[in-house]
């Protein structure tokens, strides 16, 4: 197991946040302490600091339903793939017979094949967002 449980505002996932493409800092400059929504959280990270998962559970108005990875960096030797499992299990554990999904921004990565690690990790493609922004990735639950 890769993973180790941190909180919300780990210094060290907050620089590997402010590296992921759905980082935006604050209009007025503050300084960002938090980087997960309100809800219940769970924060991942590798020892060496070189990868964090972020799994949420919240009332999601866009209709989707389970428990979601809103973040995924993976700047370290381990496959995705392989990171990605372990955190699926790890959310299985705390919210058992939940689905898990995520939103890929496909113009905002350099893959050819967008969501390529979670489909690894036995996700599949399950829609696009309704103003085609993102495409929705899922894994159905345990």
């Amino acid at each position: 197991m890769h993973w180790y449980l941190t909180k919300d505002g780990d210094e060290y996932c907050m620089d590997l946040f402010k590296r992921h493409y759905s980082y935006r800092e604050y209009a007025d400059n503050r300084e960002q302490k938090l980087f997960v929504g309100p809800g219940e959280k769970v924060v991942l990270r590798t020892w060496k600091a070189d990868a964090m998962f972020v799994w949420r559970k919240f009332i999601n108005d866009s209709g989707e339903d389970g428990i979601n990875c809103a973040v995924f960096r993976n700047e370290s030797e381990a496959k995705s793939s392989t990171l990605i499992q372990e955190a699926d299990a790890i959310a299985d554990a705390i919210w058992p017979n939940q689905r898990h999904y995520t939103y890929v921004n496909a113009k905002k990565i350099k893959s050819t094949n967008p969501g390529y690690c979670f489909k690894r990790a036995g996700w599949r493609q399950c829609g696009i967002t309704k103003k085609h922004k993102h495409i929705v990735l899922e894994k159905d639950a345990k």
